[in-house]
């Protein structure tokens, strides 16, 4: 007979957990949080200390039921949520609802769900920590204050169903504030001079790099026949030859930033996706005879630290499957990565090295497979020696001008056996060139000469990837909140993804500019820094929440008078388009929804049509040879392609298709976004090829 009742936040998790501790205990899922603010009202009394008025959540009647009834017959309830301020707030509400005594030692929390851990950790159950439970109080309320109180103000003075948001507002206004240094960018001509050589049968290449001795910039072409007229007829010979070693150290283990990151270069995740899969690995997968284990450490973190056993495991790993030579002489120590890193666990890890992506393969899905691999193999090279690199700088002197080379080749692998971390940066790498062997006073024969115009390019529209990263840098929002903000700006209406890319929406600029104009503060961004390390304080101890709360709501009232007298009302007036509404015959009127603008009939409300703004790509659909593909967005903003005449055709692609079929099978091509470029691939067939700059022709692959 069961004696003890756990209850965790998954039914995943509940499975795993109670194959590990036997029958005297009983463990039950959560679903999650159980109680919270209530929907139809601010649900904080203000005036009273911000007292929050919490509610049961809807549907969650029946899982309280059971819960309660399972612990009025156990002698003892543990609570065993996640270990971060969510999971403490889920364990407090929980103790609310099932009457615990808040002095008992019924919390208990595992950074890993393994045996040993699980085991562990109920041997040394702690009270329930109000600090945290706090620091999520505080941000809840926090943002409930933000969004209910602006929100009503940008309905009644520009349009129904607007809201705002604290982080996600300030996330909104960098991804704006980006869009217009896109279009205000104006691009600056430069050249570029490169010249290949050869040297026996080897043939490499070597920049323009200074002339009569100092350093010259090219902005224009007279500047480049200057230098061409400079090297008519002149010999090539090296001069200075540098060479040294240089060490290339591994990247630390993950955080969640860097996860999400990353796994959204190597693996195309969106972070909610990388997110999601990491839950499944944190929660468990069967592995047949050994069971349902926890396959990698909670996902949730900003620190980079190791816990010293599996340092420890970690060598005996490398020094068994790669050599002495390939394990550091002592273990890495990884600092915090920020001044505002919480550190409260250890980074991402397996939890056993020994269980490497193959062995355990056919138990996962391809994307539990995929992330596993990643993690695994990141803190493996995290773990290993530095990779030893032999660099060369070569200056080749030919007349009064001076071209350079610069390439490397790898002496020792280390670490770079098991991972290189990827970069967002679409350059080559200077480690992938490689030179032959040059010595000082060597002639060279000259084989060509490529004088190359350029433009500078504006700055790049944000990936989930480098927004999380400038989030994380700018000390917006914690390891937990930056899916969840992603996903909502995105609800809302307020950017659309194009080629994975985030762009403003009209709606979420309106937004941008009213909030910008009343409250300044909130789209600060060092103010909302400021905010997450008051929140960090909180969590530890040394801040009050009651007070911090206080001090945001003083000035952010004053602020919400001044905007409720001196805001205008803003109408939104409806363009007239030149299509008519096939139902009752009036002009159809643009419209300012979540996603942008569509279609709406000026009858309205007598009709309700509408339909949205297609755009045409000059490819003609196909499937039925009729239509054209014309671009469309899902209901989430994502950019997709159909035919235009659905619903009788009912072709459908997330990649642009091309006009151009492919050369082998005659199959649709579509677009495709690489470091390269853009690249053409069949639909049918293993052709593909890459888009050069615009004016070059296409290279095939």
């Amino acid at each position: 007979m069961a004696d003890s009742l756990v209850i965790v936040e998954s039914p995943a998790k509940a499975k795993t957990i109670g194959k590990y501790l036997g029958s005297k205990f009983i463990v039950k899922a959560s679903m999650g949080h159980v109680r919270d603010l209530p929907k139809s009202q601010i649900g904080v009394e203000i005036e009273n200390d911000f007292n929050p008025k919490y509610i049961t959540i809807r549907g969650k009647g029946s899982v309280l039921k059971e819960l309660k009834d399972a612990s009025k017959k156990v002698k003892k309830v543990y609570l065993a949520a996640d270990p971060d301020r969510e999971g403490e707030a889920i364990a407090w509400h929980l103790a609310h609802v099932l009457d615990l005594n808040e002095g008992e030692s019924c919390r208990v929390v595992f950074n890993e769900i393994t045996k040993q851990a699980v085991k562990d950790a109920f041997k040394s159950p702690r009270q329930i920590n109000m600090d945290l439970v706090n620091a999520q109080q505080a941000r809840r309320i926090l943002d409930r204050l933000v969004g209910y109180k602006i929100s009503p103000l940008l309905w009644k003075k520009v349009k129904k169903g607007l809201s705002a948001g604290r982080v996600q507002s300030v996330a909104v206004k960098i991804i704006m504030d980006r869009e217009n240094e896109i279009s205000e960018f104006v691009p600056e001509e430069y050249w570029s001079i490169t010249a290949s050589l050869k040297t026996g049968d080897s043939v490499f290449e070597a920049k323009f790099h200074k002339f009569a001795g100092e350093k010259k910039e090219l902005h224009s072409e007279a500047d480049v026949q200057e230098v061409l007229k400079a090297i008519e007829g002149a010999e090539y010979t090296v001069g200075a030859v540098k060479e040294k070693e240089r060490q290339r150290h591994p990247a630390p283990p993950f955080t969640t930033s860097s996860l999400q990151q990353e796994a959204a270069r190597k693996l195309n995740f969106r972070a909610a996706k990388t997110m999601s899969v990491a839950q499944q690995l944190y929660e468990g997968v069967d592995l047949g005879k050994e069971g349902t284990v926890g396959l990698i450490t909670y996902m949730r973190t900003d620190s980079t630290r190791i816990a010293e056993s599996a340092q420890s495991e970690a060598k005996e790993f490398i020094l068994e499957k790669y050599g002495n030579d390939f394990a550091p002489e002592s273990p890495r120590q990884y600092s915090k990565k920020a001044a505002n890193a919480q550190d409260a666990h250890e980074a991402i890890r397996p939890t056993s090295v020994s269980r490497d992506p193959e062995s355990v393969k056919a138990f996962m899905s391809k994307d539990q497979f995929r992330l596993y691999k990643l993690i695994w193999e990141r803190f493996m090279a995290s773990q290993m020696a530095s990779a030893v690199l032999d660099t060369m700088s070569v200056d080749i002197a030919a007349g009064e001008v001076t071209f350079r080379a610069v390439g490397s080749k790898i002496r020792f692998h280390g670490f770079m056996k098991v991972y290189v971390e990827g970069s967002d940066d679409s350059a080559a790498s200077e480690d992938d060139k490689f030179l032959p062997l040059l010595h000082e006073g060597d002639r060279l024969q000259k084989e060509n000469i490529e004088p190359k115009q350029h433009f500078t390019q504006p700055p790049p529209r944000y990936t989930e990837a480098r927004l999380v990263k400038t989030l994380e840098e700018l000390g917006i929002g914690r390891p937990s909140t930056y899916a969840p903000t992603l996903e909502t700006i995105q609800k809302r209406g307020y950017v659309a993804i194009e080629e994975k890319k985030f762009v403003p929406t009209e709606l979420g600029e309106l937004v941008i500019e009213q909030m910008e104009q009343f409250f300044p503060e909130i789209l600060d961004v060092e103010f909302t820094a400021n905010m997450e390390g008051d929140l960090d304080h909180v969590e530890e101890g040394t801040e009050d929440w009651v007070r911090v709360l206080g001090e945001f709501y003083g000035s952010f009232e004053k602020r919400l008078e001044v905007a409720e007298e001196e805001m205008k009302e803003i109408e939104i007036e409806d363009e007239v388009s030149d299509e008519i509404c096939e139902k009752c015959g009036k002009p159809m009127v643009y419209k300012l929804g979540r996603f942008g603008k569509f279609l709406a009939c000026s009858g309205f409300p007598e009709c309700r049509n509408t339909k949205p703004i297609v755009k045409e790509i000059g490819v003609t659909c196909p499937k039925c040879k009729e239509g054209h593909v014309v671009e469309r967005r899902s209901k989430k903003g994502r950019v997709f392609y159909g035919c235009s005449r659905y619903p009788e055709c009912d072709f459908v692609s997330w990649d642009k298709p091309s006009a151009k079929l492919c050369p082998e099978c005659g199959s649709l091509m579509v677009e495709k976004r690489s470091k390269q470029g853009v690249k053409l691939q069949c639909t049918a067939c293993d052709h593909s090829e890459i888009v050069e700059e615009e004016g070059d022709e296409a290279s095939e692959v």
